[in-house]
């Protein structure tokens, strides 16, 4: 009966969630909130690509984005997932120590 129960909350919150994301302006959002295929228009974009191959000599604008103008960001990230592998692997190694003990 709980497994019942608790699909169902399930797929209430799912379908709501679906009527939100595919309804917007039904919730105060206008059109351009949640408008699937029809991103926003920035001045930015036109800004990456126009100029990141003369900026950054790469072909390819998301590469250049990643590494040449969000490049310490990108550092960040690879050191916190780095930091997590490390951390995973040294409590798994430990796990499997306590056991050799035994």
């Amino acid at each position: 009966m709980r497994n019942i129960a608790m699909i169902a909350v399930f797929a209430i919150l799912l379908s709501f969630f679906m009527y939100i994301a595919l309804n917007p302006a039904d919730f105060g959002y206008s059109g351009e909130g949640l408008n699937f295929g029809h991103p926003r228009f920035t001045d930015m974009d036109d800004y990456f690509i126009h100029n990141a191959q003369n900026q950054t000599a790469s072909n390819n604008v998301v590469t250049s984005i990643v590494f040449d103008y969000r490049g310490f960001d990108t550092l960040g990230e690879a050191t916190v997932l780095f930091t997590a592998v490390l951390g995973v692997g040294l409590g798994l190694r430990m796990l499997r120590g306590d056991e050799d003990d035994e």
